[in-house]
């Protein structure tokens, strides 16, 4: 997987030769509230990540799945630790089991899941 600096900054370069000056680093630093000098910091790994709240926006800003990207931040969105935080032992059993099981198999997971009837 890509560093995180390293794939908001392909991502925005790759925005910024499609539509324009729109997603230049100061054009979309100033939208989401940062500033641009550390908005280039986080780019080039030399500064730690913002807030969540600033991290969904820079994900929606640059159109990308916010859970994506706070992962790569290393952080959790607040409402799925509120999850975990319901039923801690079983998420992280539940975790633990599927670290290894192939991409396939979580997916097959998750619609039984979603589409099951309880």
């Amino acid at each position: 997987m890509k560093v995180f600096g390293d794939y908001l900054r392909e991502r925005r370069m790759a925005l910024q030769q499609a539509r324009g000056r729109a997603y230049s680093l100061r054009q979309v630093a100033g939208r989401i509230g940062l500033q641009p000098s550390y908005l280039s910091r986080i780019e080039r790994g030399t500064d730690i990540p913002p807030s969540e709240d600033k991290l969904v926006g820079l994900a929606k800003e640059l159109e990308l799945d916010p859970d994506v990207v706070l992962a790569m931040a290393g952080k959790v969105s607040s409402d799925l630790q509120a999850i975990i935080r319901k039923r801690p032992q079983l998420f992280s059993d539940l975790i633990r089991q599927l670290k290894d099981v192939p991409d396939e198999a979580v997916l097959k997971v998750v619609r039984e899941v979603r589409d099951g009837e309880w």
